[in-house]
């Protein structure tokens, strides 16, 4: 993989990735390129039916945290595992950083969790962000406590930058850190600058939400055009911008079930190389 600068961005020269299920770390896992998110559901009897649909179209990564709607977006993510079997989701959650302060608390916010979930583990288990008052190396040591206890089968971390994702992949003793979740889009690339390509380098999978930008995407000149180029939507266009790099998962929120099946339909095929490279510019 080569790199060059444009306007201080790392603009990324790889092969195009054509995986449609992704590798999750070092695990030797694959996982959904896509995935579905559960922050700030407005109609959760809407959102059920959508993530129903999104497992039966194959986006069976569902993304979730205690924080969502102060525990009710995992309450709703096992109503979904109730109805399509434990077997066929992937399930991701994330803590919130004042847990971290000893082992015991991040038993207990495990637990929590898995009691809201209805699961006896989860797949991956994230630190939200950092907690800034105590060390990146003992809040990791902690974390590693829910691989001990058989809350959950891999750790990760979310919101965490370049100089954070090193010392927490130095901390772990027991647990690979197998992915960081943080904000990225066609339209925030902020990640391609230095945390992308040191992800690659760690072979660590980046999760990106806000992919759609709250619906900014769509209506972008750039996108639009490039969506009619390819006879594809701006939805779709947006985050196979995204599934195109290596070890580069999407999670987008839906409580609809047609957008559910429009966000489906960025899979299976890619952008050209001239394509990706002119939205790497926008």
């Amino acid at each position: 993989m080569d790199n060059h600068n444009f306007n201080g961005y790392v603009v990324l020269k790889f092969a195009i990735d054509f995986l449609d299920r992704k590798p999750l770390g070092k695990s030797g896992e694959l996982i959904p390129a896509v995935g579905i998110g559960t922050w700030a559901i407005r109609n959760e009897a809407n959102a059920e039916k959508a993530l129903v649909k999104a497992v039966e179209l194959g986006l069976n990564l569902i993304d979730t945290a205690e924080m969502y709607g102060n525990g009710r977006a995992e309450e709703l993510v096992g109503k979904v595992i109730k109805q399509v079997g434990r077997e066929s989701v992937f399930i991701v959650t994330k803590m919130l950083p004042q847990h971290l302060i000893d082992r015991y608390e991040v038993i207990k916010a495990g637990r929590a969790s898995l009691r809201r979930l209805g699961v006896r583990e989860v797949d991956l288990f994230l630190i939200h962000w950092p907690n800034e008052f105590i060390s990146i190396e003992k809040q990791v040591k902690n974390f590693e406590v829910l691989i001990d206890e058989g809350l959950t089968r891999y750790i990760g971390v979310s919101n965490f930058d370049v100089e954070a994702l090193e010392e927490a992949v130095n901390a772990t003793k027991k647990a690979d850190i197998v992915a960081d979740q943080v904000h990225y889009s066609v339209l925030h690339k902020e990640v391609e600058k230095r945390l992308l390509p040191k992800a690659l380098e760690l072979l660590i999978t980046i999760q990106a939400y806000t992919p759609l930008e709250r619906g900014a995407v769509l209506t972008h000149p750039k996108v639009v055009e490039v969506a009619k180029q390819v006879n594809k939507t701006p939805t779709q266009v947006a985050l196979n911008y995204l599934i195109s790099r290596p070890y580069v998962v999407a999670i987008v929120k839906s409580e609809n079930e047609e957008h559910v099946k429009d966000i489906a339909g960025s899979l299976g095929w890619r952008l050209t190389k001239e394509q990706i490279e002119a939205l790497e510019m926008v």
